[in-house]
């Protein structure tokens, strides 16, 4: 589809019915430059959309109401270069939290910002891990044994979608019975078919995955279907007992860089093979 402007676009009101990061980013964008005043109600709150907010503004933009649901944007006719650092990500952060849940041990993850993870660091509180934030690290430790927790994605400050496979494969070394619930995206429980390969007990109902802790996992061929739920067989992998071959880790480069080195340092036996990509 080829789409053009004939001319300045022209501000407007844009109603989210659902919160969305790539939406709210979209319009942010394109009313930093049109003509008047654009209100964006309902938007996404996620820390990386006020990164953008910092950044539109840096660059002369006109940006109202960051951190808020409602962002007000008075167009200007040209933006210029400008610096601005980007924020840690926070969902490669979480991913090594939960593998320390998964795995035992304890670790520090530095240049990052609690901020960005409350309901996570909150979740892993109540399943029994030690959490000790500062300005700019999180420090993890595995002390006991898990407990089961319930967990439902929600838009930012709630738990993020992008971390619901990898804690659901906590999880599973749990002792109890946790309910997962997915709320932002269809479709996004195919990890579950590759956790039970390696002994996970869950049952899909409808938008809710339930899962009963068996307190080990099993190593396994398995496959990896997207970005996040290979993470989820790497932290699963982690903690099972004997070797697991998880293919298809391509998908990994889409959001972690040197996963396996950062992991290997940490203590982890990792160690990435060549595959072909068909």
């Amino acid at each position: 589809m080829d789409a053009q402007a004939g001319g300045r676009l022209k501000g407007n009101t844009v109603y989210f019915d659902v919160p969305s990061v790539g939406g709210t980013e979209n319009i942010l964008m394109a009313a930093a430059l049109a003509e008047g005043t654009t209100t964006i109600k309902n938007a996404a709150r996620e820390p990386e959309i006020g990164n953008l907010v910092d950044l539109l503004s840096a660059m002369g933009g006109r940006i109202k109401g960051k951190g808020g649901d409602t962002l007000v944007v008075e167009g200007v006719r040209k933006l210029h270069g400008a610096e601005l650092a980007v924020i840690p990500d926070r969902i490669e952060t979480g991913t090594y939290l939960i593998a320390v849940g998964a795995a035992g041990g304890e670790v520090t993850v530095s240049n990052c910002n609690p901020q960005h993870l409350p309901s996570l660091l909150e979740k892993l509180r109540a399943a029994g891990l030690f959490v000790e934030e500062g300005p700019d690290r999180i420090r993890v430790a595995r002390r006991g044994p898990l407990r089961s927790i319930d967990i439902k994605t929600m838009p930012f400050p709630g738990f993020p979608t992008d971390l619901q496979a990898q804690i659901m494969a906590l999880m599973t070394l749990s002792d109890g019975l946790s309910v997962i619930t997915e709320t932002i995206f269809e479709n996004r429980f195919m990890h579950v078919a590759e956790l039970r390969r390696m002994g996970a007990d869950i049952k899909v109902d409808g938008h809710s995955a339930i899962v009963t802790g068996t307190g080990r996992l099993s190593g396994a061929p398995v496959m990896a279907t997207d970005l996040r739920a290979s993470a989820s067989l790497v932290v699963a992998a982690l903690a099972a007992q004997g070797e697991t071959h998880i293919s298809r880790v391509y998908h990994l480069d889409r959001g972690y860089d040197n996963l396996v080195g950062k992991l290997s340092e940490a203590g982890a036996r990792i160690r990435r093979e060549k595959e072909q990509v068909s």
